[in-house]
């Protein structure tokens, strides 16, 4: 659809409608979000989200900051304030980064709301009436210095786990084991306020009893996380709750920033942050209608669906159930839980509390567009393992998969149309009469309806991953289908079916900005520019108006005679030096940052006091100077020499448009290749003896660009093709690109990432050096050491061949 970051209307459910309540874990307040907590939780729900309306589901997404709790109490007291303060702070600068991402919430709230408390203390009331609470003492760390009972978070010591050893635990879970803790367990506990070592009291708190409520709650769990097919992390970490055995939770906090227990006995108290928090969920929902216990208390017609990090599972899957079971209500539960493990940063983990990592701020302020982040972190989005952001990868996913394969595809087709009539259709979609009978067009609709559906049995299980991937396959085989034709060909010989290809592709265009408006809606409003069409068009998928049946026949998309608006480039290249200006910026923490930041203006201010002072000094000091003799001239240094490596290589994909035989060599060929300049490229190559002319015919090929050109027997060649041989050079085969490779992209190598050589100095043996390295497999990849030639595609490899020599 268009831009949804805002959705408007208040929403209820719709009988006789699939009704699709999304919520993602509430963004603690205490500090900016970084990248790991924007996929763990608001990105991955807003991607679901957005898609579930597409389909023309009633969905409603469903969020907001927790503002209760000691983390919130010990941020204030570090920056001087209230907790108010503190609260009012960093919503508004998440609700800056969460827009900034065009994340589209209906609902954005907080959990310091006057509806929290009244909900909170209505589900209170209900567990109390219905004897599912009890009163214990507990011991509880108390610090003598600053007075007080200490909260979980004020405590730190080292984790008592064995193994561990973390000397910074918190006093409710350790951040290296991930192990849920209780303060009283650490070993060598220091206030965090004070630093001091508090000593055991006595307190009296009350607890939620969840040993009386297991039956129901194991059956809860036995029955919904098959039906609602929950993610597979999500389902060991719940089963390792009941595995350790259920023990009544305590419910109630020794703080004063939080939602007042309704108790007397209890009124100095608060509630437990992790008791409130998903209730959070509820009253946010009360914000956006009076009539919430439509989408909350209505199981029949309300499937909810939950995303969050790892850590935060078994307060979804065993507190939150219980609470709700407790109260007798008919309340909505969650069907599907989708949980990501964690994204780790270059050499370390994200951190909010020691400033480690990219922010989202950060994000804004590189100048990076967002959907390049939006589309990184959701085909890095760490679904069944940990994974890792990187600068490098980052630059290879943009430069590869956005800008040569899906730009690449849309911005061929768009300005071939928009070319004048002498070359192109004057921007007019042309008919595409008899497309149904063109059986190359028909295949690709075939294998593209086959997609969709793929998408969306994948997108319906929240495998968001799977169905960005699949996504991009549709753009790699708009770029084969486009090869695959010869649509330049066909535009001067065969009218009608270049029109056919034409209009096919253009419907390919708006297909894909309907499959990745979910992942990336800015670049889907660009296309939709690109088209022509209004901004606010509603992108559809929806089996009601037959959208998923249109999408195997892309030429049926768009109407003949539409004129579309102005091509121009989506993505633009992010260079090395770009991303090692990045990597040396986000390098250590944020207190780093800033301490760096202050000695570069400390250093600028000096430099600029210096300079004032030389001007001071007028003409006289230039005559003070002594005159430089011709020795003392200063010598240019000489460029560092880069390592010799695969990376200084330029290896394009190429499409043979033209091959014939050398005319004064009967053993050369003359090609005409197309490496996404604007002229092809003339090589010579000597395979005639291997390679029969037929074979040399509008084919994909490894080219490497960078060679210095040479004549071969009167004509210049710009460039060599790389095939690969046996061992005694009596065979010899071609190294092909995957079909689905886009003409001109840089063929890449894992781990080598630097930009190439102008032209490889035939002096220092470059080409020499790395060849040695370039060799076939057993499996017929092509390599580079044991890295294989690598395109947004697949990889390359040869047909028969192996264990050969490339060259």
């Amino acid at each position: 659809m268009g831009d949804s970051s805002a959705p408007a209307a208040t929403k209820l459910p719709v009988p006789g409608k699939r009704n699709i309540l999304i919520t993602s874990a509430l963004p603690y307040v205490n500090n900016v979000p970084h990248l790991g907590n924007i996929i763990g939780c608001v990105l991955s729900a807003d991607v679901f989200a957005r898609y579930c309306r597409m389909r023309g589901y009633n969905a409603i997404y469903i969020c907001g900051t927790d503002e209760y709790g000691t983390a919130t109490e010990t941020k204030a007291m570090e920056e001087g304030c209230s907790p108010k303060e503190i609260c009012d702070k960093y919503h508004a600068i998440h609700k800056d980064v969460y827009q900034w991402f065009n994340i589209s919430f209906d609902e954005f709230g907080r959990t310091s709301s006057p509806q929290q408390t009244e909900v909170c203390q209505a589900i209170f009331k209900k567990l109390l009436e219905n004897n599912w609470l009890s009163e214990n003492t507990m011991q509880q760390l108390y610090c003598d210095t600053c007075k007080r009972f200490l909260a979980d978070r004020l405590v730190e010591g080292n984790c008592p786990t064995p193994g561990c050893n973390y000397d910074s635990a918190r006093g409710d879970q350790c951040e290296k084991c991930g192990k849920l803790l209780n303060p009283t367990e650490l070993l060598d506990p220091k206030c965090k306020v004070c630093r001091n070592t508090p000593r055991i009291r006595d307190t009296n708190h009350l607890f939620l009893e969840l040993p009386l409520l297991k039956d129901r709650l194991e059956e809860y769990i036995r029955t919904t996380s098959v039906a609602g097919g929950w993610s597979q992390n999500a389902i060991q970490a719940t089963h390792a709750w009941l595995r350790e055995g259920l023990k009544p939770r305590c419910i109630t906090r020794d703080l004063k920033w939080g939602v007042p227990v309704p108790h007397e006995k209890f009124k100095d108290k608060v509630f437990y942050v992790w008791f409130d928090a998903p209730i959070g969920y509820v009253s946010i929902t009360s914000c956006h209608t009076p009539e919430w216990e439509k989408w909350w208390k209505n199981p029949e017609n309300v499937e909810l669906f939950q995303f969050m990090g790892k850590d935060n599972v078994p307060f979804h899957t065993v507190m939150f159930p219980s609470t709700l079971l407790g109260t007798g209500e008919n309340w909505t539960f969650m069907k599907t839980i989708s949980v990501t493990e964690y994204l780790n940063y270059e050499t370390g983990k994200f951190s909010k509390s020691k400033g480690v990592g990219v922010f989202g701020n950060d994000a804004k302020d590189t100048n990076i567009p967002v959907e390049v982040w939006r589309y990184y972190l959701l085909t890095n989005r760490p679904e069944v393992s940990d994974t890792l952001f990187t600068w490098v990868d980052l630059q290879a996913k943009l430069n590869s998969e956005l800008l040569s394969n899906l730009g690449n595809f849309i911005n061929r087709v768009l300005s071939f149309i928009a070319k004048d009539p002498a070359s192109g259709y004057g921007s007019i979609i042309p008919d595409a009469q008899g497309a149904d009978s063109h059986p190359l067009t028909k295949a690709l609709g075939e294998k593209v309806g086959s997609y969709v559906e793929q998408y969306i049995e994948a997108m319906e299980k929240v495998k968001l991953k799977q169905g960005l991937k699949l996504a991009m396959t549709v753009s790699g085989e708009g770029n084969a289908y486009l090869q695959e034709s010869q649509f330049w060909k066909l535009y001067k010989e065969d009218r009608p079916s270049c029109s056919v290809v034409m209009k096919t592709s253009a419907g390919l265009v708006y297909l894909l900005a309907c499959l990745l408006e979910p992942f990336m809606p800015s670049f889907s409003l660009g296309v939709l520019k690109q088209l022509n069409l209004p901004l606010e068009t509603q992108l559809s998928l929806s089996d009601e108006k037959g959208d998923v049946e249109r999408a195997k026949r892309p030429w049926d998309i768009l109407p003949a005679g539409h004129k579309i608006g102005t091509p121009a480039p989506l993505f633009r290249e992010l260079k090395d030096e770009e991303v090692e200006f990045y990597r040396e910026k986000f390098a250590g923490s944020q207190a780093d940052r800033i301490v760096k930041a202050q000695a570069e203006s400390e250093a600028k201010k000096l430099a600029g006091k210096l300079k004032e002072t030389k001007v001071s000094d007028g003409n006289n000091a230039k005559k003070d100077r002594p005159k430089k003799s011709a020795d003392s001239k200063p010598k240019a240094s000489a460029p560092a020499e880069s390592e010799i490596s695969v990376s200084r290589l330029d290896i394009r994909v190429g499409l043979i448009t033209k091959a014939q035989k050398h005319p004064d060599a009967d053993s050369l060929y003359v090609e005409e290749i197309d490496v996404g300049e604007p002229q092809p490229r003339t090589v010579v190559s000597g395979l005639v003896k291997y390679i029969p002319l037929e074979d040399m015919q509008n084919r994909k090929v490894c080219v490497l660009c960078n060679l210095k050109p040479a004549s071969m027997r009167g004509i210049k060649s710009q460039a060599m093709v790389l095939a690969a041989s046996n061992s005694d050079h009596t065979k010899v085969e071609l190294v092909e690109p995957p079909q689905g490779a886009a003409v001109g992209e840089r063929v890449t190598f894992p781990g080598f990432d630097g930009l190439p050589d102008d032209v490889l100095n035939p002096k220092k043996k470059v080409w020499e050096t790395v060849q040695v390295d370039l060799h076939t497999d057993k499996e017929l990849v092509a390599r580079y050491k044991d890295l294989p030639f690598t395109t947004s595609a697949g990889v390359c490899r040869v047909a028969s061949i192996t264990e050969g020599s490339i060259r």
